[in-house]
């Protein structure tokens, strides 16, 4: 039926899009906020994978406690930028608050690397090059950052990046074993387990 509906003059449902999304936590009880995210970014679509969690050092101000990061896979018909909006509002319900350097002395780059209850990154949405004021895909610093490809990279070793062309499995092995990038920086810790 539904494909009977999709396929009518004037219909408004959307095939489903795979999307790669990259979770972090380095606040509070970091496993809980994960967990409390892939059971929200369910009611966004269909969840085919998500990865182990991994524990790592915090990138660019290093003075904060440490991360625990994941990927989900999702399959889901909102579009990238209706995507965007739904993960910010999933961070805002689990207490990320990303004003809190206005009027304060921090400055954008502190509070964007800093430490956060939850932080949702849109990587990879099918093939789509994109760069508009909101958003950028694929994520501009995903080829650079093993606590991103390290998750990526076991739930979709072969998926090729759209503007290196070169698989995800490819980018992790090709960073270099330093300063945050070093392999012992970013350890496979467990799993989300129950949801």
């Amino acid at each position: 039926m539904a494909d009977m509906i999709a396929s009518m003059p004037g219909s408004s449902i959307p095939a489903s899009s795979i999307a790669l999304l990259g979770l972090g936590s380095n606040l509070g009880d970091r496993m809980a906020y994960l967990q409390a995210a892939v059971r929200a970014l369910s009611r966004l679509g269909e969840i085919l994978a998500v990865s182990s969690v991994y524990e790592t050092a915090p990138v660019g101000l290093e003075e904060q406690p440490a991360f625990l990061n994941a990927a989900v896979q999702l399959s889901t018909r909102l579009a990238p930028e209706a995507l965007l909006l739904e993960l910010l509002a999933i961070e805002r319900s689990q207490g990320r608050d990303r004003s809190q350097a206005v009027g304060a002395s921090l400055s954008r780059e502190t509070l964007r690397g800093g430490p956060r209850t939850l932080d949702l990154d849109l990587l990879l949405y099918e093939d789509r090059i994109l760069a508009t004021p909101q958003l950028v895909l694929p994520h501009p610093a995903l080829h650079q950052r093993r606590f991103v490809l390290a998750p990526l990279a076991e739930i979709a070793p072969a998926l090729r990046h759209p503007v290196f062309d070169r698989a995800l499995q490819q980018l992790l092995e090709a960073l270099p074993d330093t300063g945050a990038n070093r392999i012992a920086a970013v350890r496979r810790i467990g799993y989300l387990g129950k949801l």
